[in-house]
């Protein structure tokens, strides 16, 4: 781990009792047989570095269809469910990737884990974290990723428990492989950043959309994010997705529509998470990158129920800012 000292290791302290519901701990250590297949035939790990030790889960995956896939997102005031295409549930070792943590980048495997201990506090009122959090995390993301300038521009915030006493903006965690962007999506999203904050002159850069994920309380043990190595996984893998967003005062015609990347299953597709995961940590995952030249572009994820949560856990909360970096 890098950008701090490493936190120490994890211990479970119980603020909240819940109970984890059909939870079976299999924590075990790297199967020997789970490998990548490389363009010329050879089969190389995904990541090298010692055994680790991993959780089977059962990741939430998107069936490929005839018809043009979409998503429909509803405000959690409205009561309507998330409307979405057919998912299927696979058991993947999902890996613990402290041990590798300094060989993971975002060039590489398209995710990094970082100490960070934020100043700020107030992750549930949104002004204040537009305020006082944006700035934060545009600093810390200059100075991890040598960016030359960074526009925080989204967040969003999940929690259980707030969501379901009708905290406004907040929702719960979900489950389901994706991508934020596509190549189509990625190009047009930073266009439109870019001008919102009268930089069009920075168009010519490289950039990258890239979310940073920290956990508002922790230890994070019910439902983790889980981040797919993007050297294990292909173009092919990325399937196109309508997602339409509906605001408050009207459900029949989406505020904003944008395109994603819905994830489809493959096995040589090479999972990590953080276990136990605090407040003074973050996940840097690169969602698209206009370089084209071989480093990481895309990066699957997704929160999943974690088979090893212990009888009594402290629900998550999480807040993950949406960036534009600029690289020189």
């Amino acid at each position: 781990m890098r950008g701090g000292e490493t936190p120490a290791k994890r211990g479970v302290r119980v603020v909240t009792k819940h109970r984890a519901e059909d939870q079976v701990s299999e924590d075990r250590s790297e199967p020997e047989h789970h490998r990548v297949r490389e363009e010329n035939g050879s089969e190389t790990p995904a990541t090298i570095g010692p055994n680790l030790h991993y959780v089977m889960a059962e990741l939430c995956y998107t069936v490929p269809q005839a018809e043009p896939l979409r998503v429909r997102a509803f405000p959690p005031s409205s009561g309507r469910k998330l409307e979405r295409p057919p998912r299927e549930r696979c058991r993947m070792p999902v890996y613990d990737c402290r041990p590798i943590a300094a060989e993971l980048n975002l060039d590489g495997a398209g995710f990094e884990l970082r100490a960070h201990r934020s100043a700020f506090r107030d992750f549930f009122d949104e002004r204040e974290v537009r305020a006082h959090y944006y700035p934060e995390v545009a600093s810390l993301l200059e100075k991890a990723a040598g960016a030359l300038r960074v526009f925080v521009f989204d967040h969003n915030v999940r929690s259980r428990p707030r969501s379901r006493r009708g905290e406004h903006g907040v929702r719960e965690p979900v489950e389901g492989a994706h991508n934020d962007y596509t190549l189509d999506s990625g190009p047009h999203r930073v266009r439109e950043i870019l001008d919102k904050n009268g930089a069009s002159h920075l168009e010519g850069y490289r950039v990258a959309l890239i979310n940073v994920w920290r956990p508002i309380v922790g230890p994070v043990q019910d439902h983790p994010l889980a981040v797919c190595d993007a050297r294990s996984a292909e173009l092919d893998d990325f399937m196109p997705t309508e997602i339409q967003h509906f605001g408050e005062g009207n459900l029949e015609t989406p505020r904003h529509t944008g395109q994603i990347y819905s994830f489809r299953h493959r096995e040589r597709h090479r999972w990590y998470y953080a276990p136990d995961m605090q407040p003074d940590e973050v996940l840097f995952l690169k969602c698209y990158d206009s370089a084209g030249d071989g480093r990481a572009c895309f990066t699957g994820h997704t929160g999943f129920r974690n088979p090893a949560c212990p009888e009594h856990f402290i629900p998550r909360e999480s807040i993950e800012a949406r960036t534009l970096a600029i690289f020189a």
